[in-house]
């Protein structure tokens, strides 16, 4: 993640913490950074699994508690998906589209404009929309190519 926008994160953190009159802890702030770090979407275990390799071991409750501080203040966005639940740095507000195969669990993010048009025309009353995350659920190619393939199997040996 770009230095900058990692220093933005941290100090939109810190006054959060300052206004809330919570404990600014060293677990908090690792705990950001390693999220910070992390490419993409991540799940708890591979957070934990790269806090173990930074040699920082913190526990599951810090963990949790701390992921829930930060999905609060929208620094962290959680995705519940069919084949676990993953999490991705929230700061931008962006907007996300993701098409999602029912078989393998595979996640692709869509980069269209014209369904993010649609949603950003919404004008939804009484409510101040910052963004939003669509899934397409659906099966992708190379589990339709399987399924093909297995049938076409099927029916060979019927024939035979």
């Amino acid at each position: 993640m770009e230095v900058n926008i990692k220093e933005q994160i941290r100090t939109v953190f810190t006054r959060y913490l300052e206004a809330n009159k919570c404990r600014k802890t060293t677990e908090r702030y690792t705990i950001l950074d390693a999220i910070c770090d992390m490419e993409g979407r991540f799940t708890l275990e591979e957070l934990s699994e790269k806090l173990t390799a930074d040699n920082f071991i913190v526990s599951r409750a810090t963990l949790y508690n701390t992921l829930r501080l930060l999905l609060s203040m929208r620094l962290v966005v959680k995705f519940v998906l069919p084949h676990g639940t993953w999490y991705e740095v929230g700061y931008k507000n962006e907007n996300h589209c993701y098409q999602v195969c029912t078989v393998c669990g595979n996640i692709d993010e869509l980069r269209t404009t014209a369904l993010a048009a649609i949603v950003d025309n919404v004008r939804p009353k009484r409510f101040r929309k910052d963004g939003f995350i669509i899934y397409i659920y659906g099966v992708c190619s190379s589990c339709q190519s399987k399924m093909k393939r297995k049938a076409r199997q099927k029916e060979l040996k019927k024939g035979t």
